[in-house]
């Protein structure tokens, strides 16, 4: 199950987006800070594994995109926080052990800075990422099938 939501707490806008993801937390974490585990679900390229205080690059090579992604806090197997962006939003990945298998995995993504039309653009924009992102990460740790979805959202037509 995955439910969306955006909120509005303190005049802070924020995207939620959560699934339960049936492996150890252990696992989902490491999938999440080991970039040799993430590129098969999320973006292609990474300067390396996030640890707290850490800058590192990914990057989405199909889109000739990359992120500076700032990692704040790591408390193991439960919770990441990072900035990114200029100016900088902020992303917590929340995990809680519901059983020895099953990880139930909250992204929040806030701090947005525009208004208006861009604001929901970008609102939009972080709920769609943030699920294509938990659909392709639960298909490839439960069943090891890697989705591409985040290559196939923006794809070209062929001519």
């Amino acid at each position: 199950m995955i439910r969306n939501t955006m909120t509005t707490e303190n005049n802070a806008h924020t995207v939620t987006c959560q699934m339960l993801i049936r492996k150890p937390a252990k696992v989902v974490f490491e999938a999440i800070i080991d970039p040799r585990i993430t590129t098969n679900f999320w973006f292609t390229k990474s300067s390396g594994r996030l640890e707290t205080g850490k800058t590192v690059t990914w990057e989405w090579e199909m889109y000739n995109a990359s992120a500076e992604v700032r990692v704040g806090e790591i408390i193991q197997n439960r919770r990441i926080a990072m900035e990114w962006g200029d100016p900088s939003t902020t992303v917590v990945f929340e995990l809680e052990a519901y059983t020895p298998e099953q990880t139930y995995v909250v992204i929040r993504h806030f701090g947005f800075h525009e208004t208006g039309d861009a604001l929901i653009a970008a609102l939009k924009d972080s709920t769609g990422g943030f699920t294509s992102l938990l659909d392709g990460m639960k298909a490839y740790l439960e069943h090891g099938i890697k989705l591409n979805l985040t290559g196939d959202k923006y794809v070209q037509k062929p001519e």
